[in-house]
Order: C-alpha cells, then sequence, then structure tokens
C-alpha cells in the first residue's frame, strides 16, 4: 500500500479530517487511498500557531485518507483562498500543488515505521496490510453502530 510521510502536527490533522489539502512542491498521477505516516520531526512553530498541545505520535503510520484529485495553485492568492483547508502559512508560496483529501481514519495502534520521500510502499515493512483494512473497517462500524443505537 502506498503511503505518504506528513510532519506533525499536520499528519495528525489530516487523520482527524481538519486539513482537507496536503501542500507539495511536486505533483502525482497516483489517486486513491494511502497511509499516513508521520515521521520524527515535529513544527513547533505550527503547533503554537495552530493551538497545538496535546502530544503527537511520531516515527509511525497513524492512520489512511484518500487522495481523491490535484489543484495547481498558480498563484499565493489562490493558495491563500484555501488557507482553511490546507492550514499552512501563505508564505509558503513554493507549494504548487494542493492533494486533495477526503475519508481519513485513524489506526486505533500506530505501526512504527520509518519514512521515505514522496508515496513510498511499506507492505514489507507492516505486519499484515489485512490487519489494517480489518481494524479500520471494524472500527468505523462500531463508530456507526454506537451513534444509531
Amino acid at each position: 500500500m502506498k503511503c505518504l510521510s506528513v510532519c506533525q502536527p499536520f499528519a495528525d490533522l489530516i487523520i482527524q479530517g481538519k486539513k482537507t489539502i496536503e501542500l507539495r512542491k511536486w505533483n502525482t498521477k497516483f489517486r486513491g487511498e494511502f497511509l499516513v505516516h508521520a515521521p520524527q520531526k515535529i513544527r513547533l512553530d505550527d503547533c503554537r500557531r495552530l493551538k497545538i498541545k496535546n502530544s503527537l505520535t511520531t516515527g509511525a503510520i497513524i492512520g489512511k485518507a484518500e487522495l481523491v484529485s490535484v489543484k495547481k495553485y498558480e498563484n499565493e492568492s489562490e493558495l491563500k483562498l484555501d488557507s482553511k483547508k490546507h492550514l499552512a502559512l501563505n508564505n509558503k508560496s513554493d507549494s504548487k500543488y494542493g492533494f486533495i483529501l477526503q475519508n481519513p481514519k485513524q489506526l486505533k495502534v500506530p505501526i512504527p515505521c520509518k519514512g521515505k520521500l514522496n508515496f513510498f510502499e511499506v507492505e514489507a515493512n507492516l505486519p499484515n496490510t489485512n490487519e489494517i483494512k480489518i481494524d479500520l473497517f471494524e472500527e468505523e462500524h462500531r463508530y456507526m453502530w454506537i451513534n444509531h443505537h
């Protein structure tokens, strides 16, 4: 399964559904589900700016999301219009592409993993990809059951 490393606190914000656009300098043809990896790096300035005080998981796969589209930003004003979706500072004008994300899910138990650049395959490093899918499926149905009964 494909995986993408996203520095904290943005990895958490993606799997919480609060960050729906991930900014990158590069484009991709990939579309579909991918795992969200939180590397060791925590952007402390962004944590302060976004008022995030809770502890953040690092060095692990913490959830998944779906990449449905890529938006190309032609100028800084376009980037600024989506600021509530990407949560980055306006001085990130070197980011030309916005990965449009949907359907985030958090893993109950993070999976330790080293990150890499760009999208990377992690199946060889995971204990069992099917266990992750089952875990996410059970969690989603448990949530639906509790909220409707």
